[in-house]
Protein backbone atom coordinates (compact mmCIF):
# COMPACT_ATOMS: atom_id res chain seq x y z
CA UNK A 1 0.00 0.00 0.00
CA UNK A 2 1.44 3.15 -1.30
CA UNK A 3 1.87 5.65 1.97
CA UNK A 4 1.63 10.08 1.74
CA UNK A 5 5.25 9.43 2.25
CA UNK A 6 6.16 7.27 -0.55
CA UNK A 7 4.16 9.72 -2.75
CA UNK A 8 6.42 12.59 -1.64
CA UNK A 9 9.70 10.42 -2.12
CA UNK A 10 9.12 9.52 -5.54
CA UNK A 11 11.23 11.54 -7.75
CA UNK A 12 11.68 11.48 -11.74
CA UNK A 13 14.53 10.17 -13.34
CA UNK A 14 16.73 12.85 -14.95
CA UNK A 15 18.83 13.21 -17.91
CA UNK A 16 21.02 16.13 -16.89
CA UNK A 17 20.16 19.96 -15.43
CA UNK A 18 18.61 20.93 -18.95
CA UNK A 19 16.13 18.00 -18.61
CA UNK A 20 15.03 19.12 -14.77
CA UNK A 21 15.09 22.86 -15.82
CA UNK A 22 12.63 22.07 -18.44
CA UNK A 23 10.37 19.79 -16.49
CA UNK A 24 10.76 22.69 -13.85
CA UNK A 25 9.01 25.33 -16.38
CA UNK A 26 6.35 22.70 -17.85
CA UNK A 27 5.30 22.40 -14.20
CA UNK A 28 5.34 26.09 -13.15
CA UNK A 29 3.45 27.43 -16.56
CA UNK A 30 0.86 24.86 -15.43
CA UNK A 31 0.25 26.93 -12.19
CA UNK A 32 0.76 30.20 -13.10
CA UNK A 33 -2.49 32.40 -14.11
CA UNK A 34 -3.12 32.57 -18.23
CA UNK A 35 -1.21 35.30 -19.89
CA UNK A 36 -3.66 38.23 -21.43
CA UNK A 37 -1.19 38.65 -24.30
CA UNK A 38 -4.14 37.36 -26.68
CA UNK A 39 -6.57 40.02 -25.52
CA UNK A 40 -10.11 39.96 -24.48
CA UNK A 41 -12.39 37.63 -26.62
CA UNK A 42 -15.65 38.52 -27.06
CA UNK A 43 -19.40 37.20 -27.91
CA UNK A 44 -20.19 38.59 -31.09
CA UNK A 45 -23.70 38.73 -30.28
CA UNK A 46 -22.91 41.00 -27.37
CA UNK A 47 -20.06 43.30 -29.26
CA UNK A 48 -21.09 47.14 -29.01
CA UNK A 49 -20.58 49.31 -32.07
CA UNK A 50 -16.66 50.05 -31.05
CA UNK A 51 -15.79 46.73 -30.01
CA UNK A 52 -17.43 45.23 -33.52
CA UNK A 53 -15.00 47.60 -35.40
CA UNK A 54 -12.24 46.54 -33.32
CA UNK A 55 -13.00 42.52 -33.60
CA UNK A 56 -13.65 42.58 -37.45
CA UNK A 57 -10.87 44.58 -38.12
CA UNK A 58 -8.65 41.97 -36.29
CA UNK A 59 -10.57 39.40 -37.78
CA UNK A 60 -10.27 40.45 -41.64
CA UNK A 61 -6.54 40.69 -41.46
CA UNK A 62 -6.14 37.57 -39.68
CA UNK A 63 -8.09 35.87 -42.00
CA UNK A 64 -6.24 37.36 -45.27
CA UNK A 65 -3.10 36.23 -43.16
CA UNK A 66 -4.50 32.51 -42.44
CA UNK A 67 -5.70 32.28 -46.40
CA UNK A 68 -2.58 32.75 -47.63
CA UNK A 69 -0.11 31.15 -45.17
CA UNK A 70 -1.58 28.10 -45.42
CA UNK A 71 -3.28 28.60 -49.03
CA UNK A 72 -6.77 27.88 -48.38
CA UNK A 73 -9.08 27.68 -51.60
CA UNK A 74 -12.74 29.40 -51.90
CA UNK A 75 -13.70 25.75 -50.86
CA UNK A 76 -12.66 26.45 -47.18
CA UNK A 77 -12.95 30.01 -47.09
CA UNK A 78 -15.11 32.12 -49.52
CA UNK A 79 -14.61 35.01 -50.81
CA UNK A 80 -17.97 36.26 -49.05
CA UNK A 81 -16.90 34.53 -45.90
CA UNK A 82 -17.57 37.48 -43.03
CA UNK A 83 -21.33 37.06 -44.48
CA UNK A 84 -21.65 34.02 -43.04
CA UNK A 85 -22.18 33.62 -39.86
CA UNK A 86 -21.33 29.97 -39.01
CA UNK A 87 -18.03 30.72 -41.10
CA UNK A 88 -17.11 33.81 -39.04
CA UNK A 89 -17.98 31.84 -35.17
CA UNK A 90 -15.09 29.53 -37.10
CA UNK A 91 -12.72 32.19 -38.18
CA UNK A 92 -13.03 33.62 -34.95
CA UNK A 93 -12.46 30.44 -32.91
CA UNK A 94 -9.35 29.44 -34.94
CA UNK A 95 -8.18 33.49 -34.66
CA UNK A 96 -8.21 33.21 -30.63
CA UNK A 97 -6.89 30.10 -30.28
CA UNK A 98 -3.58 30.98 -32.80
CA UNK A 99 -3.74 33.83 -30.55
CA UNK A 100 -3.34 32.14 -27.31
CA UNK A 101 -1.35 29.53 -28.66
CA UNK A 102 1.94 32.69 -28.51
CA UNK A 103 0.76 33.88 -25.12
CA UNK A 104 3.75 34.65 -23.13
CA UNK A 105 3.36 32.02 -20.78
CA UNK A 106 3.13 28.81 -23.20
CA UNK A 107 6.63 26.97 -22.83
CA UNK A 108 6.36 26.46 -26.31
CA UNK A 109 3.49 23.53 -27.02
CA UNK A 110 0.84 25.82 -28.09
CA UNK A 111 1.82 26.60 -31.81
CA UNK A 112 2.16 22.76 -31.62
CA UNK A 113 -1.89 22.36 -30.38
CA UNK A 114 -2.81 24.77 -32.87
CA UNK A 115 -1.56 23.28 -35.74
CA UNK A 116 -2.82 19.84 -34.39
CA UNK A 117 -5.95 21.40 -34.37
CA UNK A 118 -6.05 23.27 -37.65
CA UNK A 119 -6.60 20.50 -40.33
CA UNK A 120 -10.01 20.00 -37.53
CA UNK A 121 -11.19 23.71 -38.30
CA UNK A 122 -10.37 23.51 -41.93
CA UNK A 123 -12.73 20.41 -42.44
CA UNK A 124 -15.29 21.88 -40.65
CA UNK A 125 -15.10 25.41 -42.39
CA UNK A 126 -15.23 23.42 -46.10
CA UNK A 127 -18.50 22.01 -44.48
CA UNK A 128 -19.87 25.39 -43.81
CA UNK A 129 -18.66 26.49 -47.07
CA UNK A 130 -20.12 23.69 -48.90
CA UNK A 131 -23.57 24.10 -46.77
CA UNK A 132 -23.35 27.95 -47.48
CA UNK A 133 -23.16 26.69 -51.37
CA UNK A 134 -21.63 30.31 -52.19
CA UNK A 135 -18.74 28.17 -53.69
CA UNK A 136 -20.51 26.58 -56.62
CA UNK A 137 -22.33 29.27 -57.68
CA UNK A 138 -19.00 31.25 -58.03
CA UNK A 139 -21.33 34.08 -55.74
CA UNK A 140 -22.99 34.98 -52.77
CA UNK A 141 -25.55 33.37 -51.30
CA UNK A 142 -27.85 34.44 -48.84
CA UNK A 143 -27.81 32.38 -45.71
CA UNK A 144 -31.82 31.81 -45.31
CA UNK A 145 -32.31 32.88 -41.20
CA UNK A 146 -34.10 30.09 -39.52
CA UNK A 147 -35.72 31.14 -36.07
CA UNK A 148 -37.45 28.70 -33.67
CA UNK A 149 -40.46 29.69 -32.52
CA UNK A 150 -40.30 29.89 -27.91
CA UNK A 151 -43.71 31.67 -27.97
CA UNK A 152 -45.93 28.67 -29.07
CA UNK A 153 -48.43 27.71 -26.12
CA UNK A 154 -46.75 24.26 -26.37
CA UNK A 155 -43.61 25.42 -25.89
CA UNK A 156 -45.36 27.77 -22.79
CA UNK A 157 -46.04 24.54 -21.22
CA UNK A 158 -43.48 22.75 -21.65
CA UNK A 159 -41.09 25.39 -20.28
CA UNK A 160 -43.31 25.47 -17.05
CA UNK A 161 -42.91 21.93 -16.66
CA UNK A 162 -40.66 20.05 -13.92
CA UNK A 163 -39.47 17.42 -16.87
CA UNK A 164 -38.60 15.45 -13.90
CA UNK A 165 -39.80 11.98 -13.86
CA UNK A 166 -42.13 10.14 -11.49
CA UNK A 167 -41.29 7.21 -10.12
CA UNK A 168 -43.75 4.98 -8.25
CA UNK A 169 -42.18 3.40 -5.09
Amino acid sequence: MINSDDVERFEIPSVGAEDDELTAELFRSAFRPPGRTAGVTYRWRELTAEQARSAWTALAVWVRWLVATYQLPTSVVPDCWWRHSEIVAELYALQRAELASYGSDDPGFGPLAFHERLPHAVERLRTHTRTAGCVGLQAHKDPTPRTLPTDTPEFTEWQAASHQFEHEF
